[in-house]
């Protein structure tokens, strides 16, 4: 099965997993499961939501190893995608400016802004790898297409 014929399969069963349920926590539960089974040579799949009173993106529902719990907008590779609004693929962890090493097996990641329908910013989608190269501008397509899926979901 082709890559992206696997992402879209992937794409497709998170649709059924979230369809008629709202709650967010639960859907970033599902979320992180079926990426943490399904993406090959991943360590870590996550996300980190915006926290308005601290001003601080704070870890959600996640599959893999402990994480940092907090993470300032700007900083590393989940604050700057968040502070930017833009998706970030990192091809050596260790090559980016003011990464922050949670893991020390994480060579590669991509990190994906949550923006709602209403075109709120609510977090990130993590996903780490133990390898560098790892990830592609395939991955970001239907990583971005799974995040659109997700808060498509959100009331």
């Amino acid at each position: 099965m082709s890559k992206e014929s696997s992402y879209s399969l992937m794409n497709n069963q998170l649709r059924a997993l979230i369809d008629g349920e709202p709650n967010l926590i639960a859907n970033l539960s599902n979320a992180s499961a079926l990426l943490y089974e399904t993406l090959p040579q991943i360590n870590w799949s996550g996300f980190y939501l915006f926290e308005e009173a601290s001003k601080e993106l704070v870890l959600g529902p996640f599959q893999g190893k402990v994480a940092c719990v907090r993470i300032q907008p700007g900083k590393g590779v989940c604050g700057t995608a968040f502070e930017q609004n833009h998706s970030i693929v990192v091809e050596d962890v260790n090559q980016f400016p003011g990464h922050i090493a949670c893991d020390a097996a994480s060579q590669s990641e991509i990190v994906v802004p949550l923006e709602t329908k209403n075109g709120d910013l609510i977090g990130v989608l993590d996903i780490d790898a133990p390898i560098t190269g790892r990830f592609d501008e395939i991955d970001q397509k239907y990583l971005e297409e799974f995040a659109a899926i997700l808060m498509n979901a959100v009331n």
